[in-house]
């Protein structure tokens, strides 16, 4: 018997995204084989490949593993023992040069969510960035509105305009939590602009609740030639140059540091408008994978910047490798 859409008599009423979820549904959560499929939606074998294709490539599917990998628990107390961390998650490989922000994302979902599921009121200070962008798509909804969420970092690029990888607010329709963005530019031209953007007092009011955060959840950036800071034009191809040349290896909310994990005395440093952290005891846990963030993470965890950490099998095999 094929399966057609309850209420519609011809499948070409169905739309191509609604095909695509449901063969996912009868792969994924029903077990069947693309002959299956093919069946069961009357269609034919070659399309219901394209179709499962399709809902993977779209997002269409998520899949969580509740059983624990071995070695994924030998490398998380590795982590834990070489940097003292107290919390590390190390998500499963992908196949050799497959982006791990596609494994990363949807393992480290599910941990957000039970840090988020807390019950006693707590705030959250959020950084930015590509990574915690892909992540926040992955959070199913929780019941968080009696937390507070805070951005650490400004939200405004150079040329004016929304920081593209602002993630706070897709954060707060997950959770349902007040949510305290950081409305300036992420850094200042000078002493004066800096000065004056600190002292509005939404500015200032974000700041501080970013400072007396419970937990903060940031990303980490690279300082190669694809540094995230010069990609979104926060820094010129010179400062980029001058960075480097500082000694700078990588970069938490716009704040550089140095391969020992200390933040670097520079003007590109000073001028940044949001928090540098870890701010007092603040645990930091930190998302990051791949080849190209080893350095920064490497550094950030010698210098105990961060309490926790969520990444892939290799890069914690690079990372406990030195």
């Amino acid at each position: 018997m094929q399966l057609k859409p309850q209420g519609l008599s011809e499948e070409s009423e169905v739309s191509p995204r609604d095909m695509a979820a449901r063969a996912a549904w009868l792969s994924f959560v029903g077990g069947l084989t693309q002959d299956q499929i093919a069946q069961q939606l009357g269609i034919s074998r070659q399309r219901a490949q394209r179709l499962v294709a399709r809902a993977s490539a779209e997002g269409l599917i998520r899949v969580r593993i509740e059983h624990p990998i071995a070695a994924c628990l030998d490398l998380e107390r590795a982590l834990k023992a070489r940097f003292e961390l107290e919390q590390a998650r190390v998500s499963p490989a992908l196949a050799a040069g497959s982006d791990p922000l596609l494994g990363l994302a949807p393992f480290v979902a599910p941990e957000l969510e039970r840090i988020f599921e807390a019950e006693g009121p707590k705030v959250f200070a959020l950084g930015t960035g590509r990574t915690l962008k892909t992540v926040v798509e992955h959070l199913r909804t929780v019941e968080g509105a009696h937390h507070k969420l805070v951005s650490l970092i400004g939200n405004v690029a150079p040329d004016g305009s929304a920081s593209f990888y602002e993630v706070i607010m897709r954060f707060a329709e997950k959770t349902r939590a007040r949510h305290y963005p950081m409305s300036a530019p992420v850094s200042a031209r000078d002493d004066v602009e800096l000065a004056l953007y600190r002292s509005l007092p939404h500015v200032k009011a974000s700041r501080a609740l970013a400072k007396s955060a419970d937990l903060a959840i940031v990303g980490i950036g690279q300082l190669g030639d694809d540094a995230p800071l010069y990609v979104d034009g926060f820094l010129t191809a010179g400062e980029l140059t001058d960075l480097r040349t500082a000694g700078g290896v990588g970069e938490i909310c716009g704040h550089i540091f140095d391969r020992d994990g200390r933040y670097l005395d520079h003007p590109v440093n000073h001028r940044m408008v949001g928090v540098q952290v870890p701010e007092g005891r603040m645990p930091v846990y930190c998302v990051g994978a791949g080849a190209s963030k080893v350095p920064a993470l490497r550094a950030a965890l010698q210098g105990r910047l961060l309490a926790g950490l969520f990444t892939d099998e290799e890069t914690a095999r690079e990372l406990i490798s030195k």
